[in-house]
């Protein structure tokens, strides 16, 4: 029996827009759902679940954000935002409320395509059996729960935060390339977007780090990327 085609919710509140969403989505033999607002698009998620939502962060009434918010309340289901607003800031606000990425518009029907199939992919490994848990130092990592925590206290990490964190303890103490990091945690297309690893770096160093300047658990290795230091376990 074939399997059942992945169904994707798209809410935007221009009508051409969500026509070409819908044209585009469906190369990826996705089901494509629509909604013209943030209101309609909550209660299409209510009704049925989604393998992927896409949300236009700027709509009248509920935006893509607040939309975010809601769903990640109650649901896992990975969310991608379209956005004309790409600063460091507008990308951290999608990330806060909850976003597992971002799509800079105007963008390309393979830019579109590629992120589609990257967010379906990540939520099929995110089915699989998980890693074991690590741990360094006062950090704890456990794959299977989706949680890490820093001397025994839970840390609040988004989905994308999370992923990251679970691939550097996945490899821990060894050096990961920014390429490695993008393919790996992010999937194909993001091969460029090296903004997405400094942003989510820079959050997950303000979470668990004791001195940010000087970090020690997520190390830089200049013209490398990145690593989890393995450190001695503190009880």
């Amino acid at each position: 029996m074939a399997a059942e085609r992945p169904r994707v919710l798209v809410a935007d509140d221009d009508p051409s827009m969500r026509l070409l969403l819908r044209r585009t989505i469906e190369i990826a033999n996705c089901q494509v759902v629509l909604a013209d607002g943030g209101d309609a698009a909550l209660a299409e998620a209510q009704r049925a679940p989604f393998d992927l939502v896409i949300l236009d962060v700027m709509m009248p009434g509920l935006d893509g954000l607040e939309v975010c918010r809601r769903l990640r309340a109650s649901s896992a289901v990975p969310i991608l935002l379209l956005t004309a607003l790409t600063t460091e800031e507008d990308i951290i606000r999608g990330l806060d409320a909850g976003a597992d990425d971002y799509l800079a518009k105007p963008f390309s029907v393979g830019e579109l395509l590629a992120r589609v199939r990257a967010c379906l992919r990540r939520a099929r490994l995110n089915a699989e059996p998980p890693s074991p848990p690590v741990r360094t130092g006062r950090l704890s990592i456990d794959p299977g729960r989706r949680t890490a925590t820093l001397d025994g206290m839970e840390l609040d990490l988004t989905p994308t935060e999370r992923r990251l964190l679970a691939y550097l303890a996945r490899h821990l103490g060894r050096a990961l390339t920014v390429e490695q990091l993008l393919s790996q945690v992010w999937g194909e297309g993001y091969s460029n977007d090296v903004r997405l690893i400094q942003v989510n770096i820079s959050r997950l160093r303000n979470k668990i780090e004791p001195d940010r300047a000087n970090p020690l658990y997520i190390q830089t290795l200049s013209g490398v990327g990145y690593l989890l230091a393995r450190l001695p376990v503190v009880e």
